[in-house]
């Protein structure tokens, strides 16, 4: 009974499954047939065809990528190995320069907006310039010198930075050394010069290491086959193809910013540019050299003082420059000049006024080592022990300078623009006498007749107070702050005027801090304008005096202010007055009788002079210079600069 059951269940069960079969297959017969039986969509309903997707502009910029990129590549590739890099040096130029004036022009405010206060604007701007001045290098260094010695007028954050301009460059290697000469000359060096590296009789010899390396130049070591020693001055390699460049870079950036800024610099770059340009000029540097060289032969105060070391032109070029090789002790060398002469009696230092080079118990190698000096040491003089020194007094070395460089001024008007410490030496005479000599000429300017008389005018009516002449000379310079100016001269402030620049300054002495100094450089940058007011007729060539002044000043400073600095330039520029050529004899007899008036007044500086020498026995200051100097960051103080000379010691 149950296996009937379940038999029967099966079988319907199977039936079901098959009829329910049956209606899907006839349900989709019919639903195919229903689909046969539509008509496709007429062509006119259907969307237009679209071609095939070709990716045509991603094609496109990707090509013009690829050339872009191409391109670049062969400039920058082309820019190093035939102009030194000058295109890529140009353009970070103008990278860091924009970036800096944009930082300036949105944060040199009161409250900057991306800055806790303006102090850290102008540092890390000073650190961009720096970085940049370092990267590129070459005459992007003289440039950074030359910012650094107008450190006086800068904020502090750039006087801390740039200080460090002054250190020595690297030097090239000896290939480029030889492909120099080589370009030069048309011949290799052993052929130009006559040496030998391998030690050949009857040659000379000379050193592959540089003695000295600049931004533009690196100084040689040799002795040539007839016994003379010679320095050979050598322009890195890269240094030609970069100056136009560099100092189209230079007018560039200055332009923008002069207009961005509202400052009138721009009239002066094309001097200052004309002025480095020929530093790069060697012969230029030679022919500096050999006026020079006449004038303080032809002066009978100077000429058993000073030295000008001898160009030898059949060894120079317009890159390369061969002199007299000086023997002598570098300005910054306080204790070698002053220490106690350990040599023979009536004996000087080594090629001082004749004194030969060889002395006894050296000896001078024959053959060079690509790694070492081989120039003989020469300082016996110094003692066994080492210790000793030329000496010479501080006094009579710091007077010899300042009466060079006021010569040069005001009676020749054939200045020389870098005398730092580095391009100074000290030398012993055999009277026991210092002997300066003066080396590095590149950086000249001359000064016409009628300037220099108005210069002279101007630094004796400083010393005498004649408010109205100097007022008169320097409206005649398009000057219009003259008592800012006269404080910047002399780099102490000048009391004798009407003090309205002062006064524009301490009415702004209560205010807060934070706008107290944005206002103070506001203050500034219009005494900039003021100083700058008719840039017709403003004299380039008092940015290089300028210089000069700053750089003898810091010299003096230096060694612990020896000499009454302002007392001597002043007396010079008297002098001046009197021995002017152009000048009739009445007039002349009547500046004789007005100098020696002025040579009784200028005893009064010596009362403040001598003041400081005694606080500075005691242990109560370090010199006249430095109290003129802190008298001067007194008054810079106020008008929200912070002065700093330490760029002098470098």
């Amino acid at each position: 009974m149950f296996t009937s059951n379940l038999a029967c269940s099966s079988t319907r069960h199977i039936q079901h499954t098959f009829f329910r079969s049956t209606r899907l297959f006839q349900k989709r017969l019919i639903q195919t047939d229903r689909a046969q039986v539509f008509a496709p969509p007429p062509p006119s309903s259907l969307p237009k065809p679209r071609p095939a997707q070709q990716y045509r502009r991603t094609r496109k910029w990707i090509r013009r990528f690829a050339w872009l990129g191409g391109g670049v590549a062969a400039v920058y590739t082309a820019d190093n190995l035939f102009y030194a890099a000058s295109m890529t040096r140009s353009a970070r130029t103008f990278a860091t320069g924009l970036i800096v004036a944009c930082d300036y022009k949105i944060n040199f405010r009161e409250n900057p907006w991306f800055a806790e206060s303006i102090e850290e604007v102008h540092t890390r701007n000073a650190t961009r310039l720096f970085d940049l001045l370092r990267a590129n290098g070459g005459l992007y260094l003289k440039i950074g010198q030359a910012i650094a010695m107008q450190s006086a007028v800068l904020p502090a954050e750039f006087q801390k930075m740039f200080a460090r301009m002054f250190d020595d460059a690297p030097q090239n290697d000896w290939k480029d050394v030889e492909k120099v000469i080589q370009e030069d000359f048309g011949k290799g060096v052993e052929e130009v010069f006559g040496v030998s590296f391998t030690g050949e009789p009857g040659k000379g010899v000379m050193e592959k290491v540089a003695r000295a390396s600049a931004s533009v130049a690196q100084v040689h070591w040799a002795r040539l086959p007839d016994g003379r020693e010679v320095a050979i001055k050598i322009q890195k390699r890269e240094i030609a193809n970069q100056v136009g460049w560099d100092l189209w870079a230079f007018k560039v950036v200055t332009r923008i910013y002069s207009w961005w800024f509202d400052l009138p610099f721009y009239t002066l770059v094309p001097y200052i540019t004309e002025r480095l340009g020929l530093e790069t000029d060697f012969e230029n540097e030679a022919r500096n050299s050999e006026k020079m060289a006449s004038l303080v032969k032809g002066d009978s105060r100077l000429s058993d003082r000073v030295y000008i070391p001898k160009v030898y032109h059949e060894f120079s070029s317009k890159r390369v420059m061969t002199a007299e090789w000086i023997e002598g002790v570098r300005l910054w060398d306080k204790k070698a000049i002053t220490n106690p002469w350990r040599g023979s009696r009536g004996q000087g230092s080594p090629g001082a006024h004749g004194m030969p080079l060889d002395l006894p118990g050296k000896t001078q190698p024959l053959e060079s080592d690509d790694k070492q000096w081989i120039k003989p040491t020469r300082d016996s003089w110094r003692g066994k022990d080492e210790k000793g020194g030329l000496g010479l007094s501080l006094k009579e070395v710091m007077t010899t300078m300042v009466d060079l460089f006021s010569a040069q001024m005001f009676l020749w008007g054939l200045v020389h623009c870098d005398p730092h410490p580095g391009n100074i030496f000290i030398r012993r005479l055999p009277s026991g006498k210092p002997e300066l000599v003066l080396i590095d000429h590149g950086l000249y300017i001359q000064m016409n007749p009628e300037f220099r008389h108005q210069y002279s005018l101007f630094w004796k009516s400083l010393l005498t107070f004649d408010n109205k002449t100097i007022k008169d000379v320097v409206a005649s310079w398009g000057i219009k702050a003259p008592d800012l100016f006269a404080s910047a001269t002399l780099m102490r402030p000048y009391t004798g005027g009407d003090r309205s620049t002062s006064n524009e300054f301490s009415k702004l002495s209560k205010a807060d801090k934070q706008k107290r100094s944005y206002e103070m450089q506001q203050k500034m940058r219009q005494g900039v304008r003021d100083i700058l007011a008719d840039e017709d007729k403003w004299p380039r060539e008092l940015i290089f005096i300028g210089r000069n002044f700053r750089i003898v000043q810091g010299n003096n400073q230096f060694l612990g202010s020896p000499v009454n600095r302002i007392k001597i330039t002043g007396t010079w520029a008297s002098r001046a007055l009197v021995e002017n050529p152009n000048l009739n004899w009445r007039e002349r007899l009547k500046n004789w009788g007005r100098h020696l008036i002025f040579r009784m007044v200028l005893l009064s500086s010596d009362v403040v002079f001598y003041t400081s020498k005694i606080r500075q026995f005691f242990g109560f200051g370090h010199g006249m210079e430095d109290d003129l100097e802190q008298s001067m960051k007194v008054m810079a103080k106020d008008m929200g600069v912070e002065l700093n000379h330490n760029v002098f010691e470098g």
